[in-house]
């Protein structure tokens, strides 16, 4: 069972966080109930119950189920080709299935409240993106369920990851809901922000925002970089990818992250013009500096602490870009010129960000999904983008965000656990004696996988990463009930002497119904609120991972206990 765990510790970048803490728990406990079953349990067993050992009678309802149970046993065998074909075509109906079955990374999580991001054009004003979100705060605070709405604009020049005034975020925090009335909000949120022409607006809770910039940089599930040299063909690319992405169904809010189009004043001195004048180039930027962005020419000191005296024009002075050129320049002999007299200054739109990534110019498109299963999302990009865009030599685009990280940990979960199979084979044979019984265990596995398979069908047909983590724990679990039925019946034959016949199969597995079927049932017990409350707020990444395994179990558990004894029958051998 450690070792079956081993793939899910090995597990690196965000799903390794998630889910390597519960590897480790795992083991944990696994190691120790080995220790307290190999030491203390038999100490108390001979203390407890040795002087009842005599007196001990098989409880009422144990006695019942084995009698039915034989009966059954007895029935299958006498149909044991139907019922191997029926359990055939049931494993082979879920293996054409799980191909068609869509991936994604997390399931949406539910947090109590959301963050919507509105962008305006850039150059925006503070003031206009105050007014319009004023709008959009009375908007949202109408929707039922919604408690606050708090709009901050911009970010400050000096932190890691600034923004314009023409960037406003809102903090929407809801009253406490479940997780469909949280999706209701959501819903509302989308469907209230679109009446609002010249904006774009995306929305997620905190906590995605994060992981998705862990694995890409970006607030998006989908992320596509484009690598080139000429900033003008980037440009133009990065928009040819999003209106092809926005064309495929289920694409949310479709953005190019580095917008080109901002206001930019462009001030051209005329060299000869202030030679003749005799004004330094240099002087006259820096009074145009100290005008429009201010300069410090002192300090003022109240008590300890100083302040720095700032020169800047006023207000009112620097709002019409007119006004520019009218702003004065005074020459060494003390004459008064005008900086449109030694200037042409025209206005133009420029680029408000450049974006490099390892020494490359790129620009990069990012895009929610919306009512589709992330895998199917990108791989339908993927062809949209092939047959409309067409990059130049030198340019390339790779996908990143959610659905290669999900590619990435299901390729390193695959390959750790075919490592880990070849580990428990071994173990196997040394504890069975030979490779047809350790065969016969692993012949339970896709009994397990065929009920976390329907399953996963049954709530929705999505396997995110929690439900891949569920197979492979489900799969340990699994193997040790089977490996309780297979180890009895060379105990049976090896130790008590008995011959390998039909009588020997139905009595092991009679006296193995009770075990297997307790320990099933402390886990399913266990599982089965997490299970039932997969799309609670808190339950959204290991919800999906109890349901894998409690389905999982409840048919890996029947078809044990009654397909596995005549499998065994016919296919297994043991020495007398």
């Amino acid at each position: 069972m450690a070792l079956v765990f081993v793939p899910v510790l090995t597990l690196s970048g965000v799903a390794g966080r998630l889910f390597g803490p519960l590897a480790i728990a795992y083991i944990a406990a696994i190691m120790a109930s080995l220790a307290v079953a190999l030491t203390l349990t038999p100490a108390l067993a001979y203390s407890l119950l040795a002087s009842r050992a005599a007196e001990a009678q098989e409880p009422p309802l144990s006695r019942w189920l084995n009698m039915r149970y034989t009966r059954l046993l007895a029935n299958i065998d006498r149909h044991t080709g139907a019922a191997i074909l029926t359990v055939m075509l049931l494993c082979g109906a879920v293996f054409v299935a799980l191909p068609f079955m869509q991936g994604t990374f997390l399931p949406a999580l539910h947090e109590g409240h959301f963050i919507v991001h509105m962008k305006l054009a850039p150059g925006t004003s503070l003031a206009q993106s105050l007014a319009l979100g004023q709008r959009v705060t009375a908007a949202l605070s109408r929707i039922p369920g919604i408690r606050s709405v708090a709009q901050r604009v911009g970010r400050a020049t000096q932190v890691s990851d600034p923004a314009g005034a023409f960037s406003s975020e809102f903090e929407v925090d809801l009253t406490p809901l479940s997780g469909a009335g949280q999706q209701h909000v959501l819903n509302a949120i989308r469907k209230a922000v679109s009446s609002f022409v010249g904006a774009n607006f995306s929305v997620n809770t905190f906590l995605t925002e994060r992981i998705h910039e862990t694995i890409a940089g970006y607030t998006a599930p989908v992320v596509v970089d484009v690598y080139g040299n000429d900033l003008d063909v980037l440009d133009r690319k990065a928009k040819e990818i999003a209106a092809a992405i926005r064309n495929v169904p289920g694409a949310g809010t479709v953005r190019v992250e580095a917008p080109v189009g901002i206001p930019q004043m462009i001030i051209r001195l005329r060299n000869s013009v202030l030679s003749r004048l005799g004004i330094a180039p240099v002087d006259a930027m820096s009074a145009v500096e100290a005008a429009y962005a201010g300069t410090s020419v002192g300090e003022v000191y109240e008590g300890n602490r100083a302040f720095d005296v700032t020169v800047v024009l006023a207000p009112h002075l620097r709002q019409s870009p007119a006004q520019v050129g009218e702003l004065p320049l005074k020459t060494p002999d003390g004459q008064m010129v005008l900086l449109k007299d030694v200037a042409d200054i025209t206005q133009t739109n420029g680029r408000y960000l450049i974006l490099h990534n390892e020494a490359q110019r790129i620009q990069v498109v990012t895009a929610e999904v919306r009512g589709r299963a992330l895998s199917s999302f990108v791989k339908a990009a993927k062809k949209q983008i092939a047959a409309h865009v067409r990059l130049p030599r030198g340019f390339y685009l790779i996908f990143a965000g959610d659905a290669p990280e999900r590619a990435r940990a299901q390729r390193d979960l695959l390959l750790h656990s075919m490592l880990a199979a070849a580990g428990v084979t071994l173990l196997l044979y040394m504890a069975l004696g030979n490779v047809r019984s350790a065969l016969l265990v692993f012949i339970n596995l896709p009994f397990a996988l065929a009920g976390g398979v329907v399953v996963a069908l049954a709530t929705g047909g999505v396997l995110s990463i929690g439900s891949v983590v569920g197979f492979v724990t489900l799969f340990g679990i699994t193997l040790r009930n089977a490996i309780m039925l297979i180890s009895h019946y060379r105990h049976l034959v090896e130790v008590e002497g008995m011959a390998w016949d039909k009588t020997t199969a139905i009595k092991g597995a009679a006296e193995r119904l009770s075990p297997i079927l307790m320990t099933a049932l402390v886990t399913a017990l266990g599982l089965l609120p997490l299970a039932l409350t997969s799309g609670a707020p808190g339950n959204e990444i290991e919800g999906p991972m109890a349901a894998v395994i409690l389905g999982g179990l409840i048919t890996s558990t029947a078809l044990n206990l009654l397909i596995l004894p005549t499998l065994a029958l016919r296919y297994g051998r043991f020495k007398t």
